[in-house]
């Protein structure tokens, strides 16, 4: 929601999203958007959210079939450690599913929601959720006010266009 109220408009498609009364995402939200030229290319980028919820799975893994690149965003709450785990770990799941998994697929951290009182220190995160060999970009964020959303959006868009260039565009 962040990236689609602030980026330039001329750079954003219509927004899709499907959400609860309680305004959390039900199936995924969807935004398609233009980044900078890249010599003689036009750079578009498709973003898809979808719920953190493991009840959801089915959707998460059918957006995940495609994907070129994730952003895995944690809860921030130590109440929301034990979801993160099982979240990380479903996400590897379907990975594999596909015959793919984290070791090919450019994907990143995203600590959220760093302004609320009972959070865990990100070193405490860091231990839960990077603790693989080589460990990947992190970024604190705080979703509602954008505190980290660019950045990281950034930081996976250069992952995944390196990753393109490296596989030769396919």
């Amino acid at each position: 929601q962040y990236v689609h109220d602030h980026a330039p408009a001329q750079s954003t498609g219509a927004m899709v999203s499907l959400a609860t009364e309680s305004d959390r995402t039900l199936f995924f939200d969807f935004l398609p958007l233009e980044a900078a030229r890249i010599g003689e290319f036009k750079t578009k980028f498709q973003l898809y959210t979808v719920p953190g919820q493991t009840y959801y799975n089915a959707t998460r893994k059918l957006v995940l079939q495609g994907a070129d690149g994730v952003v895995f965003v944690a809860d921030s709450q130590w109440s929301k450690m034990r979801e993160n785990v099982e979240s990380f770990r479903n996400l590897q799941e379907n990975l594999a599913g596909y015959g793919r998994s984290l070791e090919e697929v450019p994907y990143l951290l995203q600590y959220n929601k760093r302004d609320l009182p009972a959070i865990a220190p990100v070193e405490y995160m860091e231990f839960l959720l990077n603790n693989r060999q080589p460990r990947v970009f992190s970024f604190e964020a705080i979703a509602i006010t954008g505190y980290g959303v660019f950045k990281t959006l950034n930081a996976i868009s250069k992952l995944v266009l390196a990753s393109l260039v490296k596989r030769g565009g396919r």
